[in-house]
């Protein structure tokens, strides 16, 4: 039986990357090394470099079909089986055969030589793998209809990706490496933008990483091997459906986006029986919060939540490991054993493990800790229970084992009895310890017995000294915790104003962050920054029973605050914040005039330009109309009919160019005023063009045109269009050289069709290009004979009112190209539709 080939596949992210070229050349070191390689299919696509490596390559003749009248050649299949080299050459793997072929897709041929025991070297780009064809189209606008199923792809014995830089292939682009000069120019402005480039190459090498990762897992697999590799960092955030979830996920992602190409994995551990539930509403919002950072949501059955938890992470070949703190007690942990976490820590092995804390995702945002005269009332209370059940309890274990040379111990019993509820519970639930166990020592161990009387004053001292112990001991406690709720306030506030003088100095959204900060700091329900009826920024929402209170910020700007009273140190707190939250209304109000005077001082300048540009390009038509105009008069019959006739032109142009000088004028003012009128209608690009055209008296010799097969009609106003066309022609023959007429080519791309005018003149440098559409600019230009530097600033304008774009691009080999994109027609949206301007 005869062994089967192998299949090794070029793969690239856009034509021109190098993957025929590449081919070709590792058939030509095949065939040094001995091998039998036969170029099966090559396409050159009439690129001379790509011809030049077939040369001394064998090559089966291939087989001519017709159809339809048309002549295509196709892989002969029959004949290179039959040659029976050990490698073929296949290019374009994801190529149609033409009708009667012996398979619809060269694909398929491929198999078949597979089947014969041939080894195939092929070529595909990104752009034709099936699943990926949808997301291609919505990069490039443009649909592929040939495709090829990516199990084909997957079962190739060895893809290799032939990469090329974005930028380097746009340059062999424009070198002419690619495609023909005519094709150049539109290929650069759809298909080869480098925003699109750049995504193609991303698919192409994250589709191979997915495949080399795919790969290792089976090789891992087959041999058993359990520990981690770390050839890419993946993260697996444990979740079980509580509120710190979402903290979880951030913090995971953010560890996995700290190396190229991290991964997020979310998994839950789900009890056999379905009983460990966890929250439906919460686990939803975090699976869909996991999705849209790019991870990915697994669900595991195991009754061992951590051993499930390490074997999914080692199943993955995960490298970190985030898991929340614990939320039991203390108690419980006593009782119960060590938690999850210490278990997973324990059985990770190499995986790094995070315990995150997320009492902020239980509890809520920053607040500032209140300071109070004790303990807080529930360390009183629990002081007070110990005192009510320790107390009983040590009595009659006491009481159990008692002797009269015992008593010092008994005293101590009971003084480590007060200690114990001191720091528990501070000092007077300590003081209620030492009278309650001093009543009871008379009353249980000093004679007499079982009353409350003491006999001896020794005693009596004792037992005062037993008491100011208690007591002693009970400040010393208090006052510690009275110290370190004075140390976290000092913090929270340090930690506030940082916040406050950050939010105001990075001036955007500075009301609302100090809003934020004020409502979480102070533990409020709402606060609202009002100026009269309107509301400048606000947090959450005022209960119907909170407390209402009004602090002036500025003359006419109020700071509400609903919840709790402040303390004197909060209110002090809050005068640094509404002082900040009056800089920042300040500042916002400078922002503004700033904002409303950069308009006027760019009108102001225009209008210099313009009294400027009045002074000299009016007064030249006009006194050349004046002087031709005086002359005939003067003359009145003494003229011969050739002067007259020389006057009459001369004033009859300078009063055509003194015409379009004033209609370009109010154009300028129509356009900056926000009232030009703009009626869009379904036109042809060649519809534009011929008319400038005629207007410009242009022919071959001067422009070349190339207007693209089905190209649909743009939605354009057809009199605006026109003129910019005549204005970005004019402009083009100006610069051309001698020889090189201007060339005007059409194409679409998506939803836009372009027309482009090229120029091959000096260009312009990258960053001089948006000042051409400056209102009487030209670029150091002192010929003043050629108007008033208006043409390309309205024709922006004009563009830009239909709904489109006029941007400037390098022509390739030098110069420049304007590029006009306006929206695809559609007939039925545009018949008669018009837009007052509000350009």
């Amino acid at each position: 039986m005869t062994a089967r080939g192998r299949l090794r596949v070029l793969l690239g992210a856009a034509p021109g990357v190098g993957k025929t070229f590449a081919m070709l050349e590792e058939g030509r070191r095949l065939l040094a090394e001995g091998r039998d390689v036969v170029i099966a299919v090559v396409e050159t696509h009439g690129r001379a470099a790509t011809a030049a490596m077939t040369e001394g390559i064998p090559a089966v003749p291939r087989r001519v079909v017709e159809h339809r009248g048309v002549v295509l050649s196709e892989m002969d299949l029959d004949a290179v089986i039959a040659r029976r080299p050990d490698v073929a050459l296949v290019d374009e793997l994801a190529h149609t055969n033409a009708p009667g072929s012996r398979h619809e897709k060269r694909w398929q041929d491929v198999d078949a030589l597979l089947a014969a025991g041939i080894d195939v070297l092929s070529t595909v780009n990104i752009q034709h793998i099936a699943s990926l064809n949808d997301v291609v189209e919505k990069i490039t606008g443009a649909p592929q209809r040939e495709t090829i199923p990516d199990e084909v792809l997957r079962a190739a014995d060895q893809v290799e990706v032939v990469d090329l830089a974005p930028q380097a292939l746009r340059d062999r682009l424009s070198g002419g490496f690619v495609y023909p000069a005519e094709r150049i120019d539109a290929a650069l402005s759809n298909y080869f933008r480098l925003g699109n480039l750049t995504a193609l190459r991303e698919l192409a090498l994250l589709w191979l990483a997915d495949e080399v990762d795919q790969a290792l897992k089976d090789y891992r697999a087959e041999h058993g091997i359990d520990s981690t590799w770390e050839a890419r960092e993946r993260v697996v955030v444990t979740l079980t459906g509580g509120p710190e979830g979402e903290t979880l996920i951030r913090r995971g992602a953010r560890i996995a986006a700290r190396s190229s190409g991290g991964e997020l994995l979310a998994v839950r551990v789900i009890s056999p029986d379905g009983l460990r539930a966890g929250n439906p509403a919460a686990l939803a919002q975090q699976r869909a919060l996991v999705e849209q950072l790019g991870g990915t949501f697994h669900q595991v059955v195991g009754e061992d939540i951590p051993a499930a938890l390490v074997e999914f992470a080692r199943s993955v070949n995960a490298t970190q490991l985030v898991i929340g703190v614990s939320r039991r007690s203390r108690l419980t942990a006593l009782l119960t054993g060590p938690g999850i976490g210490a278990t997973v820590i324990r059985e990770s092995g190499d995986i790094d493990v995070h315990i995150v804390s997320h009492s902020a995702a239980a509890g809520g945002g920053f607040r500032l800790p209140r300071l109070g005269g004790a303990l807080s009332l529930r360390r009183r209370l629990a002081g007070l229970a110990v005192a009510l059940v320790g107390g009983p309890l040590l009595s009659w274990l006491l009481v159990a084992f008692h002797r009269d040379e015992l008593l010092t111990t008994d005293v101590l019993s009971y003084q480590l009895l007060v200690v114990v509820v001191a720091l528990v519970g501070g000092l007077w639930p300590a003081l209620f310890a030492a009278v309650l166990s001093g009543v009871t020592l008379d009353f249980l161990f000093i004679a007499p017995y079982y009353t409350i009387t003491i006999s001896d004053p020794l005693h009596l001292l004792a037992l005062v000294l037993y008491v100011t112990i208690a007591v002693l001991v009970s400040v010393v406690v208090d006052r510690a915790a009275r110290q370190t709720r004075a140390a976290r306030r000092a913090a929270a506030e340090s930690e506030l104003l940082q916040n406050v003088a950050g939010s105001v100095l990075r001036g955007d959204g500075a009301l609302q962050a100090l809003v934020d900060r004020t409502r979480e700091a102070f533990g409020l329900s709402g606060v609202r920054l009002r100026r009269g009826d309107t509301v400048l920024a606000s947090d959450g929402e005022p209960l119907a029973d909170d407390a209402h209170t009004v602090v002036p910020v500025t003359a006419d700007v109020v700071l509400e605050l609903h919840g709790p009273d402040l303390q004197a140190s909060g209110q002090r707190l809050l005068a640094v914040v509404v002082a900040q939250l009056a800089a920042a209304i300040a500042h916002s109000a400078l922002e503004e005039a700033a904002s409303e005077v950069a308009p006027l001082a760019a009108t102001d300048k225009v209008r210099s330009a313009l009294l400027s540009a009045l002074s000299h390009d009016l007064r030249r038509p006009l006194a050349a109309a004046t002087a031709a105009v005086g002359g005939l008069r003067a003359a009145r019959g003494t003229l011969s009919e050739q002067d007259r006739e020389d006057l009459l032109a001369t004033a009859d142009e300078s009063l055509t160019a003194l015409g379009v000088l004033v209609t370009d004028l109010l154009d300028v003012s129509r356009l900056q005023a926000g009232v030009l009128a703009v009626a869009t209608l379904p036109v042809e690009p060649a519809d534009a063009v011929l008319p400038a055209l005629d207007e410009l008296g242009l022919g071959p010799a001067e422009v070349e045109l190339d207007f693209g097969r089905d190209t649909p009609a743009m939605s354009a106003d057809p009199v605006l269009l026109q003129r910019v066309v005549v204005n970005l022609l004019a402009n083009a023959l100006r610069y051309s050289p001698p020889g090189r007429p201007v060339r005007i080519s059409t194409s679409s791309f998506a939803d836009v069709v372009e027309i482009r005018v090229i120029d091959h003149g000096p260009g312009i440098s990258p960053d001089r290009q948006d000042e051409v559409f400056v209102p009487f600019q030209r670029l150091g230009d002192t010929d003043n004979t050629t108007g008033l530097g208006l043409g390309l600033a309205l024709s922006k304008g004009f563009v830009e009112g239909m709904g489109g774009t006029l941007v400037p691009e390098d022509t390739p080999g030098g110069g420049l190209t304007m590029v006009i994109s306006l929206p695809v027609a559609d007939s039925a949206g545009d018949e008669g539709s018009r837009r007052e301007g509000e350009r």
